[in-house]
C-alpha cells in the first residue's frame, strides 16, 4: 500500500482515528530532506502494510495539523496509535535508518 495524504480536514479520519499505528511525515514541497526520505518512505509503505500506513502532511497546506503537535522542523515522523503520538523523530535518514526506527518502534509496542 503506497503512502496516503491528508490534511487538516482529513486527518483525524486518516490518522486518529486509524486501525492500526500510523506514521506520518509532516513535509513541504521545498525542503531537501523532506524529498529525499519520501521515496524511501514510499518503499516502506510497500515492504510493511500489514503493520503500519504512512500519512503524508504537506504543512503548507495543512498548517493547523503541524502546528497542534508541536511540528518546529520537517521533516518530522509522528508515530501514532489509537489517536496518540507514540514516537517522534526529526530530520532525514536514509532507507535502512528510518526502517529500522519504525521496526523499533512497532516492537517496542508489542512487548
Amino acid at each position: 500500500m503506497a503512502t496516503q495524504k491528508a490534511n487538516d480536514d482529513t486527518f483525524e479520519t486518516a490518522v486518529l482515528k486509524a486501525q492500526g499505528p500510523v506514521l506520518v511525515d509532516f513535509w513541504a514541497e521545498w525542503c531537501g530532506p523532506c524529498k529525499m526520505i519520501g521515496p524511501a518512505l514510499e518503499e516502506i509503505s510497500e515492504n510493511l502494510a500489514d503493520k503500519i500506513a504512512i500519512v503524508k502532511v504537506n504543512v503548507d497546506e495543512a498548517p493547523m495539523t503541524p502546528s497542534r503537535y508541536g511540528v518546529k522542523g520537517i521533516p518530522t515522523l509522528m508515530l501514532f496509535e489509537n489517536g496518540k503520538v507514540q514516537a517522534t523523530r526529526v530530520g532525514a535518514s536514509d532507507k535502512s535508518k528510518l526502517e529500522s526506527w519504525i521496526n523499533d518502534q512497532l516492537q517496542a509496542k508489542a512487548s
